[in-house]
């Protein structure tokens, strides 16, 4: 278990300060709705009442999982591989939310069978994938805590860069499997309540995928703690997430949590330290069906619903300029004082 990240919860008082300083913006008080509340965790996270975005950056951490070889997806195995170049390359879909929106990109591969070339790629490979955890656990304990290491020291590292909002994404054919396996582990809810379709699969696709992660659950049943369930039915993109968001909140980053895949690590993370939710910004409810369920045992508000299913941190990104207009209006909105507005009667 990791009890290294030491999380500190937001400052309430500091809470009071900046909703004070937001209901004294000219606008009725509450106007702005989530853009309010997203200015006031800042402000919290950053111990300030003027926070400021510095070098943002996406991270994407890229492996595979043996379930794929189950017929669990809709693409082949090799597809993770060759998605890692067209990140390498800036071709990918969160390749140009980031170029639009001036967000750093770094590629990870914590786990890839075969990478194309390994120029341009953050080298951090626990194994060359996990084993299917139809009938065996997909990583030992050992793995699981070096691929938490990874995202941890990933963050760390842009830490140490100057970063203060970090958003993850993630690689791997049949992570919504390995997503909704670790989704019905950790909440004790039947597997077939957690499936989707993932990135595409038809009726016939979506009832083996199904039939297969049931076997899997039999076969894995019993009481584990979130990161034994991690270890069991997750992937190593999937533990590097999880480390790299308690990392980002022991260093107090604000975290930006993408679709299914990314809300599954923040489920684990939340389960190893509660506190981390307090720096997650939930950014999109997916069109995963399960993803709506999951955001609701996070008692998450996700800010877009744009009916994604791509991954990648695509979502995060574009939800990136609510957060940066929430910070504007704090700081650069006049005051009905400043302004020589009269309020409302009371």
């Amino acid at each position: 278990m990791h009890n290294k990240f030491v999380i500190e919860a937001l400052d309430q008082g500091l809470a009071e300060a900046l909703t004070n300083k937001i209901d004294l913006k000219t606008k009725p008080p509450g106007s702005l709705g989530q853009l309010e509340s997203l200015a006031c965790q800042l402000g919290q996270i950053q111990q300030t009442l003027e926070p400021e975005i510095r070098q943002p950056k996406m991270i994407v951490f890229a492996a595979d999982h043996g379930i794929a070889l189950e017929g669990v997806s809709a693409f082949p195995q090799e597809v993770t591989a060759q998605m890692v170049q067209n990140f390498v390359n800036g071709g990918a879909a969160v390749n140009v939310f980031c170029r639009q929106h001036g967000l750093a990109f770094e590629i990870v591969d914590v786990g890839v069978g075969q990478l194309l070339s390994e120029q341009g790629v953050e080298l951090c490979k626990v194994a060359k994938g996990t084993k299917s955890f139809l009938n065996a656990d997909a990583m030992s304990a050992e793995q699981c805590t070096q691929a938490i290491d990874v995202g941890a020291e990933r963050v760390a590292q842009a830490a140490r860069d100057g970063s203060n909002l970090l958003a993850f994404g993630e690689m791997g054919i049949a992570n919504t499997a390995s997503a909704a396996a670790i989704m019905a582990g950790c909440l004790s809810l039947d597997v077939s309540d957690c499936v989707g379709r993932g990135t595409g699969l038809d009726d016939q696709g979506l009832q083996h995928k199904t039939s297969v992660l049931q076997q899997a659950m039999q076969y894995h049943q019993g009481e584990y703690s979130a990161q034994q369930w991690l270890a069991k039915v997750g992937g190593f993109e999937v533990a590097a997430m999880v480390g790299a968001m308690l990392e980002a909140a022991h260093r107090r980053i604000a975290i930006l949590v993408d679709g299914f895949i990314c809300s599954a690590a923040a489920l684990v993370a939340s389960q190893i330290n509660p506190l981390v939710k307090q720096y997650m910004i939930f950014c999109h409810q997916g069109a995963e069906h399960a993803h709506q369920r999951l955001l609701e045992a996070l008692e998450a508000k996700p800010l877009l619903d744009l009916s994604l299913r791509l991954g990648e941190g695509s979502g995060a990104v574009l939800a990136y300029p609510l957060v940066e207009s929430a910070l504007a209006f704090l700081k650069e909105m006049a005051s009905f004082d400043s302004a020589g507005v009269s309020r409302e009667r009371d």
